[in-house]
């Protein structure tokens, strides 16, 4: 239920938890991967990571071509963008202070978890902002669209979700075949190491 939940919040603030920020995070050629959060691919800065951004990127042009924008609705997809690479900058340069500031607490004889709870519930606080400043610029977007062209973008969506949840699906039963069911039973490996025993 919880994935399912999920996936239907993505829906809901449309581009810009999907498509949007893909896009950003491979526009401009980052050499570090994007902070995490709703929306942002996970894996590292391999090529994996590039690889599904460079698909995205792609997916992301496909669709503004083929909405065919008037001058009204290619400002707000700009905007859009514009707002979005701003989040993903910024992101990236909060999680960065961040790290140096773990780093120096780190050194310190007596751990302060205050202070390292405090600075991490800044961060989210900051992701919330930028997040919701980014959600309201794409929905801004989406509601100047007409029927056929909302049609196109949710069609585009319900694809990229398809993917999502296929993607889910493999990891989750590589993850079992690894670790064992969920009833606790070894997974495969373990149970091909037990039989090969004398």
């Amino acid at each position: 239920m919880g994935k399912q939940y999920r996936i239907l919040t993505a829906a809901a603030t449309a581009l810009a938890l999907s498509f949007g920020s893909a896009y950003a995070a491979t526009n401009d050629a980052p050499s570090a991967p994007p902070p995490g959060g709703p929306g942002m691919m996970m894996g590292g800065p391999g090529g994996h990571h590039m690889g599904m951004g460079m698909r995205m990127q792609k997916q992301l042009d496909q669709l503004h071509g083929q909405l065919k924008l008037n001058a009204d609705q290619e400002k707000l997809w700009q905007t859009a963008l514009d707002t979005m690479k701003h989040q993903r900058d910024t992101m990236r340069e909060a999680h960065r202070q961040m790290h140096q500031q773990f780093e120096a607490m780190q050194n310190q004889p007596i751990l302060d978890l205050n202070a390292m709870h405090a600075a991490h519930q800044k961060l989210e606080q900051q992701q919330a902002q930028l997040r919701e400043e980014t959600a309201t610029a794409w929905l801004n977007f989406y509601n100047a669209l007409n029927d056929q062209q909302k049609t196109t973008v949710s069609t585009a969506l319900k694809k990229h979700f398809a993917r999502m949840r296929e993607h889910e699906h493999k990891m989750h039963e590589g993850w079992s075949k690894n670790r064992g069911g969920a009833d606790g039973t070894p997974g495969a490996a373990a149970g091909a190491s037990a039989t090969a025993k004398p």
